[in-house]
Parts: structure tokens; sequence; C-alpha cells
């Protein structure tokens, strides 16, 4: 049995802990939230009484949602200087090209090694261990912490020896569903004001010319108007945008769908779809 702990148990983190408690693990877990630690110390995983705590596993997971709840918890809280050298944290959150230099800067300065591993899937890919896993950081690093990789997904990507390099591809991996979703939007749009019946659309095209996870999925959730339950919401989208375009300054290179995209997004949480799934941005097209 091998000891990790995970941080953060909201709608991925928690199917990672609990499929690494069944793999036989020992699993310590944090949250801000009550609920979630005592669904899985239900199934044998044990509470840490603070983020220091669960710091002092070998191995760390943290699943939180943006750059911001990333340094609050682990790189303006000072819990890093506490945590024993030669500890692996595993960030596995959609960051920042700047946050990802920071938290290695930050870890390297505390001998806590620290890896960049944001996921593809949703929250029933997650439920099964089914994740493709983007992940970046020194070899030795990413070997250490394969075994446990290996229990949320089902292919790890290495990207490169620096954790900026995953969360860039995850980045740009989002930004190109936010283009699918935008194009998907338009397509139905125009066909149901044509008289063609959106779900058929979907189905031949996602049978034919696009098939695959992302034009399935979101395409029929844009043909029936089902925005809840939200899988990832359209203030997240909109938060991965920026990342893109970010990312795209950076390095000199304009995204003018991406400008569009912004917009768009603003819009939609404008209108009220804040916290709907963020093919709801294709009801900012007439329909």
């Amino acid at each position: 049995m091998s000891s990790i702990a995970v941080i953060g148990l909201g709608a991925m983190g928690r199917p990672m802990a609990h499929n690494l408690v069944k793999a036989g693990h020992d699993v310590t877990v944090w949250n801000r939230s009550d609920g979630p630690a005592e669904e899985l110390a239900a199934v044998g995983a044990r509470r840490a009484a603070s983020v220091a705590e669960a710091l002092q596993a070998p191995v760390v997971f943290s699943v939180l949602s943006d750059d911001r709840a990333v340094a609050e918890t682990f790189l303006d809280s000072g819990v890093l200087a506490q945590t024993p050298g030669g500890t692996v944290h595993v960030n596995l959150a959609t960051v920042s090209r700047d946050l990802a230099h920071r938290a290695d800067a930050a870890h390297a300065e505390h001998g806590v090694g620290y890896v960049a591993a944001p996921v593809f899937g949703r929250v029933p890919v997650a439920e099964a261990g089914a994740l493709n896993v983007l992940a970046a950081g020194e070899p030795a690093l990413l070997d250490r912490v394969q075994p446990y990789l290996d229990v949320i997904g089902s292919r790890t990507w290495r990207l490169g020896d620096r954790p900026e390099q995953a969360n860039i591809v995850k980045i740009l991996g989002n930004y190109l569903i936010a283009c699918a979703i935008q194009s998907l939007g338009e397509a139905v749009s125009v066909a149901e004001r044509a008289g063609v019946d959106s779900g058929q659309l979907v189905e031949l095209l996602t049978s034919t010319l696009f098939p695959g996870a992302v034009y399935s999925g979101y395409g029929s959730m844009i043909a029936e108007r089902r925005y809840q339950p939200a899988g990832f919401t359209t203030l997240l989208g909109r938060k991965d945008l920026h990342l893109a375009l970010d990312a795209a300054t950076a390095q000199g290179t304009p995204l003018p769908i991406g400008e569009l995209l912004r917009t768009i997004f603003d819009e939609a949480i404008a209108d009220g779809h804040g916290a709907d799934d963020w093919a709801a941005i294709a009801e900012q097209q007439p329909r």
C-alpha cells in the first residue's frame, strides 16, 4: 500500500480520490467543505485537518479550480515551508503559464517536487478511471507518480520536463473545444431555421464527418438545449479561454477566433448562463 493525499474534492477530485482508495492506496483527503471529505472517509480515506497535514504524504494530488485557488492554497499560505523535502505535488488544475512558472520555482525553493498533470475528460470519465493525463515535469518525478496516474487515467501523455508544457496543451485543448461548441451552435441555428431537425443533423454529422466525444456530446446538448447539470461551466470556460488568449499573446500569436469567443462568453454570462454547461454559449445564436 502506498500513501497519497488528495487536496480538493470537487466534481473531478472526488472520483479520483475514490478510485485511489479502491486501488488499495492509503489515501488522505482535504477539502474546504466537510461533505466530500466525509464521503471519502466513509469508503476508507483518512481526513486531514489542514492542507499542511495533507502535505505530509509523500505524493500529493491537488484538484483545484484556478490560479487563485492554487496560489492561496499552496504559494501564499506558507505551507510549502512545512512540507517535508522530497514530497511530490502533482497539480491537476488548469492554470496559466505564469502560475506554472511561479509554482515550479516556489516548490523548488522548498525542496518539494512539482508536476503538472491536467486532464482531458468529464466527470463520468473520471469516475471510470479513464482520463487522459497531460503530464510534464522532471522525468524522475513523473516516474515516481506514474503508478497513481495509472489509477485515474487510461493514458499519460508525457509532454516535457517543464510543468508549463502540460498546462499549455490543456489550455489549447479547451480552446479547441470552445471553438467546436461555437461552430456547432452556428450549424444548429442555421439548420433549425431551415426546418431541419437539429438532433438528426448532429447524429448525421457525428456518425460521418465529425466522430468523437466533443462533437457528439456537445452537439446533443445544443440540439436538446440541455445545459444542466453542468459538466464544465460557462464561467470556467471563459477562464480557460482567457488563459489561451494570454498564452497566445505571450508567444506573439494572435487568436482571432478567440477574440470572438471572448465576446460570446461574456454575453452568455451576462444572459445568465454562467452556471450552465459551457455548451450554453450556443444560445447566443438565434434559434
